[in-house]
């Protein structure tokens, strides 16, 4: 996959990270933008972001990813960063359950501060601590289902799902976005550099159904 310069996009898209404290969102996020992994990683403080570009149909795309923390003293500071968010990962832990038993309040949430059209995707996160597994694949496949979400399980240590789970949300936000790229060049009206694009509910209906990445 070719890339260019980071400052150098056709398009940018905000996407969040969500989920309780101690998942490894920050891990995830790290070992997509960065390649990393750390062992010794600290609980996020309020809100960080990092950025990696990728090319989607000869188009490159700026992802900014957002780590929310999932410490509750701090949701009231991250809610106000899921605004123009256009997709969301929402993750948790396979080994505690009480992870995956928050998934409904954390979809809750970011519903209520976003459009409807965000594309979102369930992370199982830490699939290489097999012997440890709280939450069962096809409960989480059936949830994902009855939420009309993509889901899949990852491991940010062993750097399985983790590219396919964040390219696949960026291409899916793509597909919407380049519909309305052409139909602004068709009226002579280019789409600024960098903007973020906002989507309608009826943009993503047809593709939010289909299943992504199962691990």
């Amino acid at each position: 996959m070719a890339y260019r310069k980071d400052d150098d996009y056709d398009y940018l898209f905000k996407v969040v990270l969500i989920g309780d404290s101690g998942v490894g969102k920050s891990n995830l996020l790290s070992r997509f933008t960065r390649n990393e992994f750390s062992l010794d990683s600290k609980a996020t403080i309020g809100v960080e972001f990092a950025t990696r570009s990728i090319q989607v149909n000869e188009k490159v795309v700026k992802a900014q990813i957002w780590d929310t923390a999932g410490q509750e003293r701090y949701r009231a500071i991250t809610s106000a960063y899921y605004r123009g968010a256009v997709g969301a990962l929402v993750v948790y832990d396979i080994t505690r359950n009480v992870t995956f038993d928050n998934i409904e309040r954390w979809l809750k949430e970011l519903r209520e501060h976003t459009d409807s059209s965000i594309v979102i995707m369930l992370v199982g996160n830490k699939a290489d601590v097999r012997h440890l597994r709280a939450v069962n694949t096809e409960d989480a496949t059936n949830f994902a289902e009855k939420e009309n979400i993509f889901f899949t399980e990852t491991s940010a240590l062993e750097s399985t799902n983790v590219e396919q789970a964040f390219i696949e949300v960026l291409n899916q936000i793509y597909q919407v976005v380049s519909k309305k790229a052409l139909e602004a060049a068709s009226h002579s009206t280019s789409l600024p550099k960098g903007q973020t694009i906002s989507m309608s509910s009826n943009d993503v209906s047809a593709i939010k159904g289909g299943g992504c990445c199962s691990s």
